[in-house]
């Protein structure tokens, strides 16, 4: 399996946490920050750690930015640096892009800039995001003791259109299927809104569909086979 790379900009508390997470995750993470001693705190975990100002595009492009699969602007203190090392990012054509948003407004912006997807200060959970950098499809987890986690994924193509039973969860994959939640069209007062709910209690013969999420629980490396294999 190929390594997947990131680099993490800003070594903070949230970005130091992050880029820890990921190295520990097996991949191969480049951090990023202006401040030496933070650089030098991460340097024996990560890949490569840098003293570098992100705001300046000709040292990023020194550094092959633009062959990470992600790069993480976790920048916290200075808003207006967050915005410059964004656009720059940008302009490299950088494929994904994850960016902190300290607030509504700031996410207003980021937004508007072309960032989809951004970290509110409510889901800084540097484990969280780690999963959510290496296997885009899992929407939520939760560690549990022992090496398993119950994961929330968006159903992986191989699946859709089948029934439970043909899957089978825990003979092929080691996987418990809690439940499924699935988008609904519901009539609020005469407009017509969608809305995500849980199917509780599925049977053998329910069928998954294209835009189904699934809940499941395991071992870590059973989920991971499972979204590898049928995506």
């Amino acid at each position: 399996m190929i390594k997947s790379r990131f680099a993490v900009i800003g070594l903070g508390r949230f970005g130091g946490k992050i880029a820890r997470q990921l190295a520990r995750r097996g991949a191969e993470v480049v951090a990023i920050d202006d401040a030496e001693e933070r650089v030098e705190a991460l340097k024996e975990e990560v890949a490569l750690a840098i003293t570098l100002d992100a705001t300046d595009l000709k040292a990023l492009k020194s550094f092959k930015i633009d062959e990470m699969d992600a790069v993480v602007v976790a920048i916290g203190e200075n808003f207006e640096a967050l915005v410059l090392t964004v656009v720059n990012l940008l302009e490299l054509k950088i494929k994904r892009i994850i960016a902190r948003a300290g607030s509504a407004h700031q996410k207003l912006i980021l937004e508007k800039l072309g960032v989809m997807e951004t970290l509110s200060p409510e889901e800084e959970v540097g484990i969280l995001v780690a999963e959510r950098l290496i296997h885009p499809s899992v929407k939520t987890f939760l560690q549990l003791p022992d090496g398993y986690e119950i994961a929330e994924i968006n159903a992986p193509k191989k699946i859709w259109n089948k029934t439970i039973a043909d899957i089978e969860f825990e003979s092929s994959f080691n996987l418990t299927l809690i439940t499924v939640k699935r988008l609904f069209e519901i009539d609020k007062k005469g407009k017509i809104e969608k809305e995500r709910h849980l199917l509780g209690v599925v049977l053998p013969s329910t069928i998954i569909y294209e835009n189904d999420e699934i809940i499941v629980m395991g071992k870590e490396i059973d989920i991971e086979r499972f979204i590898e294999v049928n995506n």
